[in-house]
């Protein structure tokens, strides 16, 4: 084996050969400065890779920041758009609650009737065999029932019908008596045929137009960009004239070249300036909120719609003008609010939402109580 040298053997190898120290203090040297560039290096890659995550973290934090805002402002949207429909059907309930009372009272008023009926008819058992009299209580039972109707639910045409029947019944008589009662008769008509129409038939259909129109119109937050159609490529030079024969060496052919390049460099610029309109479209909308609405809520964007129509053909019906036109406003928003008002099935709307709105119902129907107070009075008569 080998053995190591001894310190006394490398100091003799030392002073024999003088240039050995300092190879290796050299080599010493380089070997630590190399170590210190790979730390150096190791430094530097650490901490570009920690800028590099920093950075990372920093865009994901930001992104999930903007999710979050934007989920809560949707989040706002639809329950801003859930507590109008809550109001709308609370509203609608009301209007249902107050028809019913309506109705309760045209119950009340019916079974009145059937009771006077039912009197008027034990009456009649008990009247004389006179002929006039028994005409008479059948004429004012005819007349306060046609006077109920037109107060309550505006039934013009029926105490019309009523008035003339009586007339006619009374003309089978030849009592000059008759007279007063006849001529109270006849004020009562003239007066209720001179009052205005109402088509409520008319009004009735329209909104039932509008409701049905309301699911094809076209909402802001569903339309999409419409392409403009392209023109034909038509050439700007004037129609040729008729060919005349031009002498030889006086041909036009570096005209005719010259407009063939014109018309192709307009129809290029055309088209070109076609397509970057296209490019770019402004749009003025008053509430941003009509623009992010989910299909969910643009359901209810359109049933909110149909409820206020609903609403308001039921107004109309009870004839509560108030009501009538509060609704048909609301209605208007709406429209105005959530559809494209440049489609043409929106303006049709519009145009007839106007028509309807346009309509009279605050008319002050009058009462039969002067042809009821001439029967009267001439029964009360010995």
């Amino acid at each position: 084996m080998n053995e190591m040298p001894s310190s006394s053997d490398a100091s003799q190898s030392a002073q024999a050969n003088p240039v050995l120290p300092q190879i290796e203090l050299m080599s010493a040297s380089l070997q630590k400065d190399n170590s210190v560039r790979v730390h150096r290096l190791l430094y530097a890659g650490v901490g570009v890779l920690a800028l590099l995550l920093a950075a990372q973290w920093w865009a994901s934090q930001r992104e999930i920041s903007s999710l979050r805002e934007e989920m809560a402002q949707r989040l706002k949207n639809g329950e801003s758009v859930t507590t109008e429909t809550k109001l709308i059907v609370k509203s609608v309930q009301d209007g249902v609650k107050e028809l019913q009372a309506k109705t309760n009272v045209l119950e009340g008023k019916q079974v009145e009737a059937q009771s006077q009926q039912l009197a008027l008819e034990h009456l009649y058992q008990e009247l004389s065999r006179n002929r006039d009299d028994w005409a008479l209580a059948e004429i004012e039972q005819v007349l306060s029932t046609a006077s109920q109707q037109l107060q309550l639910a505006g039934n013009v045409q029926g105490a019309i019908i009523a008035l003339q029947n009586a007339d006619n019944r009374l003309s089978r008589s030849d009592k000059p008596q008759f007279i007063i009662i006849r001529r109270a008769l006849a004020k009562d008509l003239e007066r209720l045929r001179s009052l205005p129409v109402i088509d409520m038939t008319g009004i009735a259909l329209r909104l039932d137009s509008i409701i049905g129109q309301i699911d094809h119109m076209p909402l802001l937050a569903d339309e999409k960009p419409a392409m403009a159609a392209t023109q034909p490529k038509t050439s700007r030079r004037a129609p040729k004239a008729v060919d005349v024969k031009t002498p030889p060496g006086k041909g036009s052919g570096g005209s005719d070249w010259v407009a063939d390049l014109e018309d192709a460099w307009n129809s290029w610029t055309s088209e070109m300036w076609n397509e970057i309109r296209q490019l770019i479209r402004v749009r003025n909308v008053e509430v941003s909120d009509a623009l992010l609405l989910s299909p969910t809520q643009a359901y209810y964007a359109r049933e909110n719609l149909k409820l206020r129509l609903l609403n308001a053909r039921l107004a109309l019906l009870s004839r509560n003008e108030s009501a009538f036109r509060s609704d048909l406003i609301a209605a208007q928003d709406s429209v105005t609010k959530y559809f494209d008002t440049r489609a043409k099935q929106t303006q049709t709307t519009q145009a007839l939402l106007r028509q309807v709105q346009a309509s009279n119902l605050s008319i002050e129907m009058p009462t039969l109580a002067e042809s009821l107070n001439a029967v009267r009075n001439y029964k009360a008569k010995p």
